[in-house]
């Protein structure tokens, strides 16, 4: 799992932009909370840029589920 020098987990977008260290390993782009492994999300205090906040967590972990059925659906 790609993480950033404070050792915050990287996800999204922000993986795209590491392309030259470690490329994104299939053709989609990654969802919103997805971490460097396709289907693995990350929400929370654990992610880069996250607010750091207990309500901030709740929201992504509820955004996760519905990424995660996203991503069934595809596989």
């Amino acid at each position: 799992m790609v993480r950033d020098s404070h050792g915050f987990v990287v996800t999204g977008p922000d993986l795209l932009a590491l392309a030259s260290e470690r490329p994104w390993p299939i053709e989609r782009p990654p969802y919103a909370l997805e971490t460097s492994v396709p289907g693995v999300f990350a929400a929370g205090d654990v992610r880069l840029d996250s607010m750091k906040r207990v309500a901030s967590a709740v929201g992504e972990g509820a955004m996760s589920i519905y990424l995660v059925h996203r991503y069934l659906a595809t596989i």
